[in-house]
């Protein structure tokens, strides 16, 4: 799988190396569709592993882990992606057009609020700065909801941003429950 999406990545980028600057329909398109066949992908490995340890052929934890933690990553990374590409328009929106333009947030980051915090705060607020976020941001938020579950410090707004950091965090649940406390238990064997 990871060939396969290699595979339709290359194109991408060969289609529109400055993605920042120039936004393309059909390449944004391509470039969400290339997201969910990830996603896929990776939920149908983790059930292929929730599926070795009902069945019994789980039994190299090292192994089991190794995998969900290859499942988690990937999660991790392609939740990100998708919260960067979706929000306020995508990243070339973002990017190229001011803050009134942009379209209804998905996300409720602490710099779209803290305008009136004390003045070391308020510095790096987006009505300060111009600030907008970026893939660290998404990729921050995608890590601190697959690892407590919930959001931390940026809220979902959008149904579609509330049902996408559901299914992470599930799928991070059934991670850590399912397939690392077996394949812990494994490790003591």
């Amino acid at each position: 799988m990871p060939g396969l999406e290699l595979i339709l990545f290359i194109p991408l980028v060969l289609a529109n190396p400055r993605r920042m600057s120039k936004q393309n329909r059909l390449l944004r398109r391509l470039s969400i569709a290339l997201l969910l066949l990830i996603a896929v992908s990776n939920l149908a490995a983790l059930v292929l592993l929730i599926r070795s340890l009902v069945i019994g052929q789980a039994t190299a934890g090292g192994q089991l882990l190794g995998a969900a933690g290859q499942v988690w990553f990937t999660n991790v990374l392609v939740f990100g992606l998708a919260f960067w590409e979706l929000d306020r328009g995508g990243p070339v929106s973002r990017i190229r057009v001011a803050h009134p333009g942009l379209p209804a947030a998905d996300f409720r980051f602490p710099q779209d609020e803290d305008h009136d915090a004390i003045a070391e705060v308020a510095r790096r607020s987006s009505a300060k700065t111009g600030w907008t976020p970026g893939f660290v941001d998404y990729l921050y938020v995608s890590v601190t909801n697959s690892s407590a579950f919930s959001p931390t410090d940026t809220m979902p707004l959008s149904e579609r941003a509330k049902l996408l950091m559901a299914a992470e965090s599930i799928s991070a649940l059934t991670l850590s429950v399912l397939v690392v406390s077996f394949g812990v238990g494994l490790l003591k064997h």
